[in-house]
């Protein structure tokens, strides 16, 4: 049965995706989409009428997973701050090591000049949620206020997870590999945490 409404759109969104991974904005067509996800050009059009109205919804749609996937800091421990910090940026870690996540990063980069909004927003899901997450975290449980609050959450990530990425975002094109996304289940696996919490503990009032 060929889809039709919300489903053929969250199919071309989808497939989009993985064409601009593949081949990047600029070298992927709407043409070569539509025949990607196995659909008319005029279906595909009458969804997004334009790739770069594709591309934000590319974007929209990464937003919403990835914050689906990272939660707050208070999901990971209730009791012990600390900890809930140090496993926030462990996972935050994780995700970013994930390879679909860091060439999304890359494109967002490549595509800065032409794409300022979408790049913007990428930045915004990638950094800005995050920042903005542990600092809410840590103004509540170390009663301080939003500016020092917020100095502390961007000196966590420094130490904790922006080497790494910084690495990996210029490391070579990482493998091609669709699985689903790195659970809690394995962060012990794919962080060296006990490194983590030291650098998190450290910092902290």
């Amino acid at each position: 049965m060929a889809r039709r409404g919300a489903e053929l759109r969250e199919h071309i969104i989808d497939t989009a995706k993985w064409a601009f991974l593949e081949s990047g904005f600029e070298r992927t067509s709407m043409d070569a989409i539509a025949t990607r996800a196995s659909t008319s050009k005029r279906s595909l059009y009458a969804h997004f009428p334009t790739k770069e109205a594709l591309f934000m919804a590319i974007v929209e749609r990464s937003q919403e997973l990835f914050e689906d996937s990272l939660r707050s800091p208070g999901h990971y421990c209730a009791d012990d701050p600390a900890e809930a910090a140090a496993l926030f940026c462990a996972r935050f870690l994780q995700l970013l090591d994930w390879p679909p996540i860091l060439r999304t990063c890359r494109l967002g980069i490549s595509e800065a000049e032409h794409l300022p909004e979408a790049a913007v927003q990428l930045h915004q899901v990638f950094i800005g949620t995050v920042t903005d997450g542990l600092t809410d975290h840590l103004a509540a449980a170390y009663r301080l206020d939003r500016a020092a609050a917020a100095d502390l959450a961007t000196r966590l990530l420094g130490v904790t997870v922006y080497p790494a990425v910084f690495r990996g975002l210029f490391g070579g094109t990482p493998s091609d590999r669709r699985g689903s996304a790195p659970t809690e289940a394995t962060l012990a696996e794919d962080v060296d945490l006990p490194a983590v919490r030291e650098a998190v503990r450290a910092l902290l009032p």
